[in-house]
């Protein structure tokens, strides 16, 4: 590929491509679909908030090139018949090359405090999310005779396991599961399912949720623990995600790539440091995050 001003890749890379991105409206979606768009891709980003994902694809579609283009669907990845009906009508548009399960959800939070309720929400977006929406392309590629390619955005805790955030480090982990089987299942087919596995790449609202309070500051914390000295820079996350869309990684597929600056390799989890938390500190956290949470709630019910 050859290097310009949008990075290390041709700006035409995916041109033709079409790929959806879940969760895409804010945070680290947001920014893969801006890259996916600014190559080329047409991108369908999903969610359950329109107003931010009307935002969002006014924001990315002035950004978009070379025949890029962003388009949003309203979708909640917890419900299977909502991510086949959204899929069945990107399809009839034209079929999907590439899908990114990057939708999320995470709190903080003693694990013996952990309601089933709390868990279930965790699990049914990460977890049954990602599961439902492969299953959804999957089976129209395969149908169809046609190749994919599957990218779900991971935690290095699939390897180390974290404390505090038991039912994503343990939604994760299924995934990475999910994802070397499908791999040797789907190979005949063409069909590639690979994932990443981000360090420190701070967004504001996944940043906010995991460290409300100074003690809970994981940042600050992990930060001289990374080999390379620092939080990963987003261009360098999403030219990872670029590189498995293109074409040319057609031999590639079973993988968990860790993108941490060696984090995990060399230093206790990411949460570790929240052992010296007081039972005061998790109580002004939990208040901090769940407020968040309603205003969240309001805001999904107004749009």
């Amino acid at each position: 590929m050859n290097t310009n001003a949008q990075g290390p890749f041709r700006g035409d890379v995916l041109q033709g491509k079409r790929i959806l991105v879940t969760g895409g409206g804010t945070g680290l979606g947001k920014e893969f679909s801006r890259t996916f768009s600014a190559h080329g891709a047409a991108v369908h980003i999903c969610g359950r908030r329109r107003e931010v994902l009307e935002a969002t694809v006014a924001d990315l579609n002035a950004t978009a090139a070379h025949g890029g283009s962003v388009h949003y669907h309203i979708c909640d990845v917890r419900q299977p018949e909502q991510i086949d009906g959204m899929v069945d009508a990107i399809w009839k548009q034209g079929p999907l090359t590439g899908l990114i399960n990057n939708a999320a959800a995470n709190f903080i939070s003693p694990s013996a405090e952990i309601s089933p309720r709390g868990f279930d929400a965790v699990r049914s977006t990460v977890l049954d999310g990602a599961l439902h929406s492969t299953l959804a392309c999957g089976r129209r590629w395969i149908a169809q005779g046609l190749p994919g390619s599957v990218v779900s955005v991971l935690v290095t805790w699939i390897w180390t396991g974290s404390p505090f955030v038991l039912p994503s480090a343990m939604s994760k982990a299924a995934l990475h599961a999910m994802t070397m089987s499908l791999a040797v299942e789907w190979g005949k087919h063409n069909v590639r399912v690979n994932a990443v596995a981000p360090g420190a790449f701070p967004t504001e609202g996944a940043w906010e949720k995991l460290a409300p309070i100074p003690k809970a500051n994981v940042g600050a914390a992990s930060d001289a623990q990374v080999p390379m000295g620092r939080y990963g820079r987003m261009s360098e996350l999403c030219n990872l995600m670029l590189f498995l869309q293109a074409d040319g990684t057609e031999y590639l597929t079973g993988q968990t790539i860790a993108i941490d600056g060696g984090h995990h390799l060399a230093a206790p989890s990411t949460f570790a440091e929240m052992e010296k938390m007081t039972a005061e500190d998790w109580a002004q956290a939990r208040d901090i995050v769940r407020a968040k949470a309603v205003k969240e709630k309001a805001q999904r019910t107004q749009s």
